[in-house]
């Protein structure tokens, strides 16, 4: 059971959100729609989802959904790039977009370079650089 093949993020308002992914941070989506039921996004090796956030709990709970709360769930998504520049010009796409830069791009301990930002319904997410990051012909991280 070694596989994750979606990650799905429950959001208040889809069009807010497929426009932040695809339209400011040229996500590849599968929706042309701008308030698609459900949309998926390509990414190497994992399928990212956007489904609305009330939807989400009702398939999850029928009859008793999941509270739904706000702030942060200990959870973060990340976003690793090839160059270290591109974590700035990440941060600028999230700014673009409307996203929120929690952290701004810095040195890390670990000897790599990296920043967080929270999208519109507050999903944290870190862009980070890293000098031994190395990826196969997927694009895919590897260790």
């Amino acid at each position: 059971m070694n596989k994750i093949t979606c990650i799905c993020l429950g959001v208040r308002d889809m069009r807010r959100s497929v426009r932040f992914y695809r339209d400011g941070l040229g996500f590849r989506a599968t929706c042309a729609d701008d308030e698609p039921g459900v949309c998926f996004f390509d990414t190497p090796g994992t399928k990212f989802e956007l489904f609305p956030l009330d939807g989400l709990a009702k398939d999850i709970g029928g009859d008793d959904p999941p509270r739904i709360a706000d702030g942060f769930g200990g959870i973060t998504l990340t976003y690793n790039v090839e160059r270290r520049n591109e974590v700035d010009e990440v941060i600028g796409l999230v700014r673009r977009a409307g996203g929120t830069v929690v952290k701004e791009p810095q040195d890390v301990f670990w000897g790599g370079y990296h920043a967080y930002f929270a999208d519109p319904d507050g999903y944290y997410w870190e862009v980070a650089w890293g000098p031994d990051f190395r990826y196969d012909e997927d694009g895919l991280l590897r260790f």
